[in-house]
């Protein structure tokens, strides 16, 4: 994986271990690697965390189109979960594909190397 972090991350996304890739032209890059205290009691990286992962993504894709501030927030979100995963690093790619006045529509997907983890359909309410 190429690229190095954008800094913009939030005490929630470094609490999970996040790092913000790239974050512009309503387009995101976020990773995580899977921690043991994320694990849930299948021995897998625990949904709310992949979906934390996702959020953050799609929030970010969003943002970069107000400069970057936070200028929207979610309003629903859809995930497919594909797979589980126990260890390594998941790689999550989030764009806006409907950038309304009013609303976002966006999609991410989490992958492990070649392999989907989720995807998702958000909704965002631009502020």
């Amino acid at each position: 994986m190429s690229g190095s972090p954008v800094g913009k991350d939030s005490a929630f996304s470094t609490l999970l271990g996040m790092t913000i890739y790239k974050a512009e032209a309503g387009e995101s890059e976020v990773r995580m690697s899977v921690q043991d205290r994320l694990i849930n009691l299948h021995g897998k990286l625990h949904g709310g965390a992949i979906f934390s992962l996702i959020d953050t993504a799609l929030g970010q894709a969003s943002h970069s189109l107000f400069d970057g501030q936070p200028g929207s927030v979610t309003l629903e979100c859809k995930v497919n979960y594909v797979r589980g995963v126990s260890e390594g690093e998941l790689v999550c790619r989030a764009r806006v594909i409907h950038p309304g006045r009013k609303t976002h529509v966006l999609e991410a997907q989490v992958h492990q190397g070649d392999k989907l983890i989720a995807l998702a359909q958000a909704t965002f309410a631009c502020l």
